[in-house]
C-alpha cells in the first residue's frame, strides 16, 4: 500500500537535493548520493554518502547525525542521487535492514516506475531478521 505524499514529504526531498548540490564531489565521486531523515519532533538531519571500501550509505550519515543529537523517533526519509539530486533512489539492501532495525514504520519516500510514493520501512525488507526471530 502507498501512502500519499504532503508538502513536508517535499520539503524533505529539497532539504536532500540540497545537501548534495552542496556536497557533490564531481572529481572523485566520493559523495554522490544525499538524503534527509524527518524525526517525530519535526526536525530534519541530512547527510551524503561517504564512500570507500567499507563506506556510508547517505542514509545512514542522516540517520546517526539525528542520533547524535538525541533522536530516537523517525517519521520520513528520502535519498536523491546526481549533481542536482534529481533521481529519488530507494534504500540499498543494508540500508534497508537498518531502517527495520531503527525504524520500522518510517515513511519511505522513493521513485516507482516513475511515480513518487510512500512505503513504510518494514515493506521493502519482507521477512526480514528481526532481534525477536
Amino acid at each position: 500500500m502507498s501512502l500519499q505524499l504532503t508538502q513536508q514529504d517535499y520539503e524533505l526531498i529539497e532539504r536532500a537535493r540540497a545537501v548534495i548540490r552542496l556536497g557533490y564531489d564531481k572529481e572523485r565521486r566520493n559523495h554522490t548520493v544525499g538524503a534527509a531523515v524527518r524525526c517525530k519532533s519535526g526536525k530534519v538531519y541530512v547527510g551524503v554518502n561517504v564512500y570507500s571500501l567499507h563506506g556510508a550509505c547517505a542514509e545512514q550519515v542522516a540517520i546517526g547525525s539525528a542520533a547524535a543529537n538525541g533522536e530516537r523517533a523517525f517519521s520520513a526519509i528520502v535519498a536523491v542521487r546526481g549533481e542536482d539530486g534529481g533521481e529519488i533512489i530507494p534504500p540499498c539492501g543494508n540500508c534497508r535492514q537498518i531502517l527495520c532495525d531503527y525504524m520500522p514504520d518510517c515513511e519511505v519516500i522513493l521513485s516507482v516506475e516513475g511515480e513518487l510514493k510512500k512505503k513504510r520501512a518494514r515493506e521493502l525488507l519482507p521477512f526480514s531478521y528481526t532481534v525477536e526471530d
